[in-house]
């Protein structure tokens, strides 16, 4: 079986491992009972995911900053919104735990034996967290790349620049594989690659608006994508 891509960039959560919003919705859940909020969980989770996402946006390049602080940081800016002046640090050791121990979905074994590409993953996340959570379920692949090790986030363009360099695969011949119309797909189109949207049935909303080039919605339709276009 022919392709014309010369390798895959892969994201890890949301996409080979469930996303995080059940751990982040039950902490918020814990927080506004202990703290007598007059808001949902869910509520306080959306907000909270507003401030995080406005704070990965800007720590890129010299204004980097971890994961764990990015999540410390947002979920103190939420708490201090409603009037609650205390350590997010626990709670975000919470979803580091998440990290470390998400699940895969039940057809990405499969998936991944059955690909004939080389491949890189590619994930905003912690690079301890990652090759924690890899070495559990016991996976390796080519290549590695975090957002800590490009100091940058998806979608901005210096992660997926830092994973071209690794790997030395022309962008055009480079398909990105994820979950996320904004972070995946969006920041992979303006760097030149091509962007499968793996849309799995009641995933969460998404903010992105771009239009892939392939869309699934399991990781094993990701054969047909690669095979095809030999």
């Amino acid at each position: 079986m022919s392709s014309c891509f010369t390798g895959i960039f892969l994201d890890f959560y949301g996409t080979l491992v469930g996303g995080d919003r059940e751990a982040v919705e039950a902490i918020c859940t814990d927080i506004v009972a202990s703290q007598g909020l007059e808001i949902s969980a869910v509520d306080l989770a959306v907000a909270w995911g507003v401030h995080f996402f406005a704070q990965i946006e800007r720590a890129n390049g010299n204004d980097f900053r971890l994961l764990f602080e990015c999540e410390c940081h947002s979920l103190r800016r939420t708490l201090e919104d409603h009037g609650v002046w205390a350590d997010p640090t626990p709670y975000v050791r919470r979803l580091q735990a998440y990290w470390r121990s998400a699940e895969l979905f039940p057809e990405v074994a499969e998936s991944l034996a059955a690909c004939h590409l080389p491949v890189c993953l590619v994930s905003n996340v912690d690079r301890a967290d990652l090759l924690a959570a890899l070495d559990r379920l016991g996976l390796e692949f080519d290549y590695v790349v975090t957002s800590e090790d490009a100091r940058s986030y998806k979608p901005h363009p210096g992660i997926f620049q830092y994973a071209l360099a690794r790997t030395g695969w022309p962008a055009e011949k480079v398909l990105h594989v994820g979950d996320s119309l904004h972070s995946d797909v969006g920041g992979a189109m303006r760097c030149g690659l091509r962007t499968a949207w793996l849309d799995r049935p009641g995933r969460i909303s998404d903010v992105g608006t771009c239009e892939s080039h392939y869309r699934i919605e399991v990781l094993n339709q990701l054969a047909y994508v690669i095979g095809g276009n030999g």
